[in-house]
């Protein structure tokens, strides 16, 4: 009888069972350290959390439970003393673009790379995005279902993916990448690899929709204008409030929501009012409209180490003159936006925006938050609230149990310095996704979250 292995040859074995010993779970929601916790992980999930000493062994028949049918070979119990090291949420990073790959010397071919090459460089993106400690990302744009459905199979690591498909922009707006001088007509429907073009309400519908049906966990609009697009400027409105509207009930038919790239308080008030539930970016965020943004519970995605990174002479010349300008104007006002935020009580999620050879800064971002904001609520921004953001709270976000076993272990206290985040290759140990070890920086512990790789021996 031919069975699910045989027509998916790269689908993995169940979960090893993991007991964490004498780790220091970090609880993101109370802000404090739970000490001498043992941490089981089973089959995908955090099973159970005890005080170190009280946990006990599995029974017989949950050991029969652990059998491998496939191989009849017994399943490890692996234990690991986590003594002087800190458990923690594997990291989620809610604004990424997988699609726009290294490999190029600008911006522009990152975006505008044949879809070939990006997608079979993909694969690459998504594991660095893993080992670096994301067990989860949210694609606002150019990620397509094929590639989170073959993650999730096994075929290659990677993190969770939660994609937005292709984003929305009007005519000229931010993911239209003709230049002023291309008078080529952009028709209702074109995709632009990152992004999808729509003008009026019936188009407007029918791209929702159509993004829905292709396998949309949420719709991504353009609401104002952007960096990496030629034509529009930063103050730019974009898309009328009815297209906005019908764009919103949309998704709210289909059971999700509408995020909004924004950077002006006008132009995230456009989109709140119309229906938006997040905000990317609102680098121009003033302090009426954050309390507005509060009073809604709309969430806040700022991607601060984008531009950064892209104004450091390291990556001089990657943008193009017209965008560089309008870089500078809003890397100066990110961090002021972001205490503004914090101020007013919105939630704010973790985000990066990195595109191309700069995404190998995607942690870096914990630092420049950590500038205006305590380390706690910068870690929650990367866990609990990027979860509620997901719609998952119920299962992402957390060191829990009954939660998903994405976890990392760390050899700091983040809660004391977020930023030992940054330095992934040397402070993250482990990076454990849906129970398995995706990447062990740690002697002696074998990784088994690749596919075709087994545990031999317990360790």
């Amino acid at each position: 009888m031919v069975t699910e292995a045989d027509l998916k040859p790269w689908l993995r074995p169940s979960p090893y069972q993991y007991i964490l010993t004498n780790a220091n779970v970090v609880d993101v929601v109370n802000g404090i350290i739970l000490p001498n916790k043992t941490v089981t992980l089973r089959d995908g999930f955090i099973h159970s959390i005890t005080d170190t000493g009280n946990a006990t062994a599995p029974s017989n028949a949950e050991e029969a439970a652990l059998r491998d049918t496939t191989s009849e070979a017994t399943v490890s119990t692996v234990t690991i003393d986590c003594r002087n090291h800190y458990l923690t949420p594997g990291l989620i990073d809610c604004h990424v673009h997988l699609m726009a790959v290294p490999g190029f010397s600008s911006l522009a071919s990152a975006f505008g790379n044949p879809n070939d090459v990006s997608v079979l460089r993909q694969p690459y993106v998504c594991a660095q995005m893993l080992h670096r400690g994301f067990t989860s990302v949210r694609d606002c744009g150019g990620a397509l279902l094929a590639l989170k459905e073959a993650v999730a199979d096994g075929v290659f690591p990677g993190p969770r993916l939660f994609i937005a498909g292709h984003a929305l922009s009007q005519s000229g707006g931010h993911a239209d990448y003709r230049s002023a001088h291309d008078h080529s007509f952009c028709c209702g429907g074109t995709t632009t690899g990152l992004g999808r073009i729509a003008n009026g309400v019936p188009q407007c519908m029918q791209a929702v929709r159509e993004e829905i049906r292709a396998g949309a966990d949420f719709i991504k609009v353009m609401g104002s204008g952007g960096v990496s697009s030629p034509t529009d400027r930063i103050d730019h409105l974009q898309f009328t409030g009815a297209e906005l509207r019908a764009m919103a009930e949309c998704a709210a038919n289909a059971g999700t929501y509408m995020t909004a790239h924004a950077y002006t308080a006008r132009a995230i008030r456009h989109c709140i009012d119309n229906g938006a539930r997040g905000i990317e970016h609102g680098n121009f965020l003033d302090a009426p409209t954050a309390r507005l943004m509060a009073e809604r519970g709309c969430f806040l995605t700022p991607t601060l180490v984008t531009y950064a990174e892209m104004a450091s002479a390291r990556w001089r010349g990657y943008l193009p003159p017209e965008s560089a300008s309008k870089n500078t104007e809003v890397l100066d006002a990110g961090l002021k936006a972001l205490r503004t935020a914090h101020e007013a009580g919105v939630t704010i999620c973790y985000g990066t925006d990195l595109l191309g050879p700069l995404g190998q800064a995607q942690t870096h971002e914990f630092a420049l938050r950590a500038q205006v904001l305590p380390s706690l609520e910068v870690l929650r921004s990367a866990t609990v609230n990027a979860a509620r953001l997901l719609m998952r709270e119920e299962e992402l976000g957390q060191v829990r149990a009954g939660f998903a076993a994405d976890v990392l272990l760390v050899r700091a206290n983040p809660l004391e310095d977020v930023t030992v985040f940054d330095d992934p290759e040397r402070n993250v140990a482990l990076v454990i996704k849906e129970g398995r070890v995706c990447k062990s920086r740690w002697e002696g512990v074998v990784e088994d979250g690749v596919t075709g790789v087994q545990i031999k021996s317990s360790l």
